[in-house]
């Protein structure tokens, strides 16, 4: 037993013998290494240099202008494509809906004299009777007036609704031009 121990001691001396810290040839090896990556990296422009030939070059700030043309250009063809349209899709404050003739002229005289700014309309759906307010593009617009009366009128709702545009111009027939298939 007592060779046994004596051997374990010897064997974990010698082992940590064995195992050095490297050695200089490998870390001087490498202390002159290098390599060029410049090729596989990509080019910025200087900034500065760039801002500043920009400023002196008077040329550069007028590539702007056909930019400026063609936008021009979208919202004059856009313009004009609304004129064409008859109707357009926005919101509106149903405050009554129903079958009742009478009941729809009350809530109309109702709205005209709590709130005296507001301008209801009413329209005939058959079989219904519709008491709207406004016509408004956006449904965050037509939450102020339904704000103002969700007090008085409780069942009054936003919905979705379709208004002929003022500016539309209906397209003019000519009598004397002949008819095509």
């Amino acid at each position: 037993m007592k060779n046994f121990w004596v051997f374990g001691i010897l064997s974990i001396l010698f082992g940590c013998k064995i195992i050095r810290p490297s050695s200089d040839s490998a870390s001087t090896a490498y202390a002159t290494y290098q390599e060029d990556l410049s090729g596989s990296l990509p080019k910025y422009p200087d900034y500065t240099t760039a801002t500043e030939e920009s400023s002196s070059n008077p040329s550069s700030i007028g590539s702007v202008q056909p930019v400026d043309g063609q936008l021009d250009e979208v919202q004059r063809r856009f313009t004009e494509k609304n004129k064409n349209e008859p109707y357009f899709s926005g919101y509106t404050v149903l405050v009554f809906s129903g079958i009742d003739r009478n009941q729809a002229f009350k809530t109309q005289d109702d709205l005209k004299l709590y709130f005296p700014d507001l301008t209801p309309e009413m329209q005939y759906q058959q079989p219904r009777y519709l008491v709207k307010l406004g016509k408004f593009t956006y449904k965050i617009e037509a939450q102020k007036a339904f704000s103002q009366i969700k007090g008085q009128f409780p069942t009054a709702r936003i919905i979705q609704d379709r208004f002929q545009r003022k500016e539309y111009v209906a397209p003019t027939t000519d009598q004397d031009a002949p008819i095509q298939n």
